[in-house]
């Protein structure tokens, strides 16, 4: 079982110090092409993309995000932070059990 990050180069250079391959995506192209790719890996069970990355394919990450239930997509915040759309992790969390941190 393996992670893979998909994000711009400061992103997937930390993850990469830590032993976590990734695919630096600069358009859609290149975000498409690295998600393809990831998915066809059937090594990979988890594929972190950052949300920017992720909204150039949002349509193609909805799907697996969705309806396919492997490999797990996990979405993470830039160097930038999170986009102002994005609930935090504390809003997520009082959203899924109830409980404010």
């Amino acid at each position: 079982m393996k992670y893979a990050i998909i994000g711009d180069e400061d992103t997937v250079l930390g993850f990469g110090i830590v032993g976590v391959s990734g695919k630096v995506a600069h358009n859609t192209d290149e975000a498409h092409s690295a998600f393809q790719t990831l998915l066809e890996d059937k090594e990979t069970a988890v594929i972190i993309i950052t949300e920017r990355i992720a909204d150039m394919i949002r349509p193609l990450v909805n799907t697996y995000l969705f309806t396919v239930g492997f490999p797990l997509i996990v979405e993470i915040p830039d160097r930038h932070g999170t986009k102002a759309d994005r609930p935090g992790i504390k809003e997520m969390v009082h959203g899924a059990i109830g409980i404010k941190l």
